[in-house]
């Protein structure tokens, strides 16, 4: 899975990077903790393909349909391998899908002395990665109130990412960005990265807290190992 990212690039090159016609109101602050239930930035496109939208979905997809919103607690991260077919994706998959842009993101690795963070970002220096999302609106029947949610995609990680952890974000090319959007892309670019794309280095466990979320640049500093 994928439960920890960084997004710490200005709206201005969010909207050249992907091409957005819309922006909704308020600039992103640099993240270099984004956690699950939080809002993150994604592009979404109009159901007629003619606007693409920069704003913020809530992590943690909660369909439509569903009875409440807690679903999406268990829902960040969807299978490449089943989110066409799954009945919690595949409307989604059909019709309502998103780009979310990260500067990085984290993987933990099984040691000894503990879960040990990992960042992983492009080896060629490229400010940002895009990772292939879904979407999906819920309405609350009693008040009216409306969600909007989204879940990132993970398949079988690359040889260099399974040094790591056995899953991996699928991550999208420019030219995979309009027929993601549209739906003519189907599952057949759901694929892990080539073994050449990233790069990481372990950083410091203060990412690990689930309770007291750290938040700043230092989480991405390259630390050192004690020797085994």
């Amino acid at each position: 899975m994928c439960g920890r990212f960084s997004l710490y690039e200005p709206s201005e090159r969010l909207v050249t990077r992907f091409g957005v016609d819309e922006v909704a109101p308020g600039e992103p602050e640099a993240r270099y903790n984004v956690a699950p239930s939080q809002q993150i930035f994604s592009v979404v496109c109009s159901r007629d393909g003619t606007t693409r939208r920069l704003g913020t979905l809530k992590w943690g997809l909660v369909p439509s349909w569903a009875k409440e919103p807690s679903v999406g607690y268990r829902m960040i991260n969807a299978r490449a391998e089943t989110v066409a077919s799954k009945p919690m994706f595949r409307d989604a998959f059909k019709r309502t899908r998103c780009l979310i842009p990260m500067s990085g993101y984290y993987e933990w690795q099984n040691t000894p002395s503990g879960k040990q963070p990992w960042y992983f970002t492009a080896r060629d220096g490229s400010p940002l990665l895009t990772a292939a999302g879904l979407w999906d609106e819920w309405k609350n029947r009693e008040t009216g109130e409306r969600l909007k949610s989204c879940t990132m995609i993970v398949a079988e990680p690359s040889d260099f990412a399974a040094e790591i952890h056995d899953r991996m974000p699928v991550f999208l090319s420019e030219d995979q960005f309009a027929p993601w959007l549209s739906g003519e892309a189907g599952a057949e670019v759901l694929k892990p990265a080539p073994n050449d794309f990233l790069q990481r280095w372990p950083v410091s466990k203060r990412v690990n807290s689930s309770k007291a979320v750290a938040d700043d640049a230092t989480l991405i500093e390259r630390v050192e190992l004690a020797a085994a």
